[in-house]
């Protein structure tokens, strides 16, 4: 009795030991990859707000801005573009946890009026060749592809098997309603801008 009692002492003080000492190498790994994870992060926002943001003067990494969104408290991050002081549109991350295969994020370029300008899909994990092709399909100039220059004031932004004015992806219907659900959530924060520096808010539109 007291041999088994050994053994189990000691399989559980070796057990402790790998424990721990995996832990602190996991931390240590953290510790080094976790500056240049959030500056290759920053790397991304920088260059999605330069192409898809209205022509600006100002630096809007500097004055950007979060608030929460929505029923899920979705976090949207929204960088104001500006020339000579005035305000010409802005470039807004923003979320959906709709996708096919989970959480998509993309950058959307406003301008002043409202109207998109252009987007980037910066994170997905939908299916190649299917649900992947969001990162151009919206922006394509055929039949009612393109969202470019619409603007969900007046355009229904929601795929035409919905009643909608965009196509959706061929076989992707279910990614085509998160991108777009993405797109509006951005739209729904960049025009309450106001509520949003107050700190207060504001529930996304559903369509």
């Amino acid at each position: 009795m007291a041999k088994t009692e050994s053994t189990f002492l000691n399989m559980l003080v070796v057990l402790t030991v790998i424990t721990l000492i995996a832990g602190a190498a996991l931390g240590y790994v953290y510790g080094i990859t976790e500056g240049p994870i959030a500056d290759a992060e920053k790397k991304q926002q920088i260059e999605a707000v330069q192409m898809v943001a209205p022509e600006f003067d100002n630096f809007p990494i500097d004055e950007k801005y979060s608030l929460k969104i929505g029923s899920d408290s979705l976090e949207v991050i929204i960088f104001p573009a500006k020339k000579n002081g005035q305000k010409v549109g802005a470039a807004v991350e923003a979320l959906t946890k709709k996708g096919f295969s989970g959480e998509i994020k993309v950058m959307v370029g406003f301008n002043a009026d409202g109207s998109i300008r252009n987007y980037k899909v910066l994170k997905h994990a939908e299916t190649p060749g299917l649900g992947s092709k969001m990162d151009e399909w919206f922006r394509t100039d055929k039949n009612a592809q393109s969202i470019l220059g619409k603007n969900p004031a007046t355009d229904r932004l929601s795929v035409s098997k919905d009643g909608g004015s965009v196509d959706a992806i061929t076989a992707a219907t279910i990614s085509s309603r998160a991108f777009l659900d993405a797109i509006q959530t951005a739209y729904n924060a960049y025009m309450n801008q106001t509520d949003a520096q107050s700190g207060a808010s504001i529930k996304a539109h559903t369509n």
